[in-house]
């Protein structure tokens, strides 16, 4: 269990999508606007978890054109959020965030991001704790990679929304939202390069 507690821990806190976009999103708009967000987020990776448990990702993710499309759609939606990211609170882009993101924003991302795919099919499909218990190990599995998951974005969203309250300049906090959307980009990035 230790094994597989360390793997949860060191997958879900490197950088990823989710991860990055709620930083940004806590130093964008506040602490508040993070946590709905970081629900979605939280409802999404169970839904992914589920998907990989029951084999219905591997079905959906065995035909090529439907990988394309959700390949795609994660890309534009990366974009798209690293976008509202930069623009939050700035004067100067073309288009002004209009609305924070939320529940429904992170369970989208969380249905279209391929991290949350490669994670979760590696931590059910491998570490076996139970060898003849599935459904005991699916359970621990799903209780310990929940108290992590959520430990360590609350860290994410915490250190985004300390950016928030620093009072900084608009300036700076331009830079920050910038610097957050530019980490978000390179995600995509390498994503691409990695397909």
């Amino acid at each position: 269990m230790l094994t597989f507690a360390a793997a949860v821990f060191l997958l879900i806190i490197t950088p990823g999508p989710g991860v990055l976009s709620l930083a940004g999103i806590g130093a964008a708009f506040g602490f508040r606007a993070g946590v709905r967000y970081l629900i979605g987020l939280f409802i999404g990776t169970n839904l992914v978890a589920l998907a990989v448990v029951t084999g219905l990702a591997a079905l959906i993710l065995a035909n090529p054109v439907i990988r394309t499309l959700l390949f795609a759609a994660s890309t534009a939606y990366l974009l798209y959020l690293a976008a509202k990211i930069a623009l939050a609170g700035s004067r100067i882009g073309f288009v002004e965030a209009s609305r924070q993101p939320g529940i429904r924003d992170g369970i989208l991302l969380q249905a279209i991001n391929p991290k949350a795919y490669v994670v979760n099919t590696t931590l059910f499909s491998g570490f076996v704790i139970f060898a003849e218990a599935y459904v005991a190990e699916v359970s621990v599995k799903f209780v310990i990679l929940n108290i992590i998951w959520t430990a360590i974005h609350f860290v994410w969203l915490w250190a985004g929304a300390s950016l928030k309250r620093m009072n900084l300049s608009a300036q700076t906090q331009r830079r920050i939202n910038i610097g957050m959307a530019l980490a978000m980009l390179s995600v995509v990035v390498l994503a691409i390069a990695a397909a």
